[in-house]
């Protein structure tokens, strides 16, 4: 092998340098892996066509199955919003999405090239591919909607299985260590979470796209839209033969070309004898001379143009992305209103945080900033360590000085579920307020008024506000009686 041939071996198809096009478009927040903050500005409404995890401290976009899950427990509005652009990916593409615009498609075709003996398709795979539809209807529907009903939001796929979210997520947040103290939360939903999310990855080294073939409720939905979506692959069957190269090559679980198990990928026309399969929807396709399958000169040079364009079009996207998101870094966090902070000597952010007890919700609401008392608000939750072994000295102080000062301890929506029992149990009759964060995300990972105070991922932090709500004091580590007393006793005097 001479070394040019070599060289072509080793360089990436056109549909991998799609794959790594939207791969980077979709993470064009570049400047999050550097801050370790989540974007939340206005793109964030929108839902990317790939499996790629909100929580990826480059997403600049939704996760259209995390978005989908949310719906059913958001409103009717947010509802139609989120199938009308699911409908609109399902007829235009279909599963053409997971074999050129999927980021985590990319990732299983990489970690398949490693050298390894490969688990090859069979009757036995094939059984397997129907596992994602059921995946589909139990985890992305029924879960989700039975949850809705109780008005309580769960993305089920997300929460208990999505590698995705774990890789881009999870593992992304933990690896900055401004959010050193996110291993404080880990217990044995992240455990089991990382298992699946090993196990998905080690096993697309041994089975293509694994995750894809078997798991995906994504790829499902996508699936059952190939024969009806305008762009894809076709069969011209006056062509065809009906040798089976096409679907003996493809490393997918196909019973024939376009069918739901289908990535249009392509490859497939490379061992094509007759050159039957052709692409669908193709606007480009070149006019070839009467009589001759040879395109002519003409439109050879019309394509080649075009595709100059296109891709000088597609660059420009590409990089003023980037320097969209790069550039105001501060943008990721943009402040409720522009008269009010999170730093001391800041009118602090107003929200009627909701109240909850021992039993759950109560219906209730509190605005810090409007008290008219001393207030201190401290993000916990029953997940983190410090912030439970600091909560006694907050309810100390709450009790010391019931009628100058109110504490109110904001439970992070992460693991909400746990907090009623963990009050009934250790603060049934405590002088504090007990209260919840809203969820800035599907998966409930980003807190919306710890974001607005300040918040980057470090728990426990507290905020002392005075009675105006003015910040007068701010902590991002653990605090003792002490540090909480001198600041009382110095403010009121006592």
């Amino acid at each position: 092998m001479g070394m040019l041939e070599k060289l072509k071996k080793w360089m990436p198809t056109k549909r991998k340098l799609m794959q790594l096009y939207f791969a980077l478009l979709f993470n064009a927040n570049l400047g999050g892996f550097v801050t370790g903050n989540i974007y939340q500005g206005s793109t964030k409404q929108v839902c990317v066509p790939g499996m790629n995890c909100y929580s990826c401290p480059g997403a600049v976009g939704a996760c259209p199955l995390g978005s989908l899950q949310g719906s059913f427990s958001a409103g009717k509005s947010t509802m139609f919003y989120v199938f009308g652009i699911l409908l609109l990916y399902c007829l235009m593409f279909g599963r053409m999405i997971c074999g050129w615009l999927c980021p985590f498609g990319l990732i299983q075709e990489l970690l398949y090239k490693i050298k390894t003996p490969k688990l090859k398709k069979s009757p036995v795979t094939r059984v397997l591919s129907y596992l994602k539809y059921v995946l589909l209807v139990f985890f992305v529907v029924i879960v989700p909607v039975t949850y809705a009903f109780k008005d309580t939001p769960l993305p089920a796929f997300c929460k208990y299985i999505c590698p995705a979210g774990t890789i881009e997520g999870g593992l992304s947040l933990l690896a900055n260590k401004v959010n050193a103290s996110y291993f404080a939360m880990l217990g044995p939903l992240f455990t089991w979470k990382f298992l699946v999310m090993v196990s998905i990855v080690v096993g697309s080294v041994f089975a293509f796209r694994l995750f894809c073939r078997f798991l995906c409720p994504l790829g499902a939905l996508y699936g059952l839209f190939n024969k009806i979506s305008v762009f894809g692959v076709k069969v011209d069957a006056p062509k065809c033969t009906n040798c089976g190269l096409c679907v003996s090559h493809c490393k997918l679980d196909v019973r024939h070309v376009g069918d739901q198990e289908c990535i249009s990928c392509g490859e497939c026309m490379e061992v094509c004898p007759t050159k039957a399969i052709q692409w669908k929807g193709n606007l480009l396709l070149l006019k070839k001379n009467e009589g001759s399958d040879t395109p002519s000169p003409k439109a050879k040079k019309a394509r080649l143009v075009t595709r100059c364009i296109a891709a000088a079009v597609m660059l420009a996207v590409l990089i003023g992305a980037i320097c969209y998101y790069f550039a105001p870094i501060g943008q990721t966090q943009p402040p409720v209103s522009a008269d009010r902070g999170s730093e001391v000597g800041d009118l602090c952010h107003s929200y009627a945080l909701e109240l909850l007890d021992g039993s759950g919700f109560t219906g209730q609401t509190l605005d810090p900033t409007q008290t008219g008392k001393l207030t201190i608000v401290n993000f916990w939750g029953t997940w983190c360590t410090p912030c439970v072994n600091e909560l006694p000295y907050f309810d100390r102080i709450a009790t010391e000085y019931a009628e100058d000062v109110t504490v109110i301890a904001v439970h992070s929506y992460l693991q909400i579920e746990t907090a009623a029992p963990y009050i009934a149990q250790y603060y049934p009759n405590s002088n504090m307020y007990f209260a919840t964060d809203y969820p800035l995300d599907d998966m409930g990972l980003v807190g919306g008024y710890y974001s607005d105070l300040g918040g980057r991922g470090t728990y426990p932090r507290t905020l002392v506000l005075d009675e105006k709500g003015i910040v007068i004091a701010v902590f991002v580590e653990s605090l003792t009686y002490e540090d909480l007393h001198g600041v009382v006793s110095s403010h009121l005097g006592k």
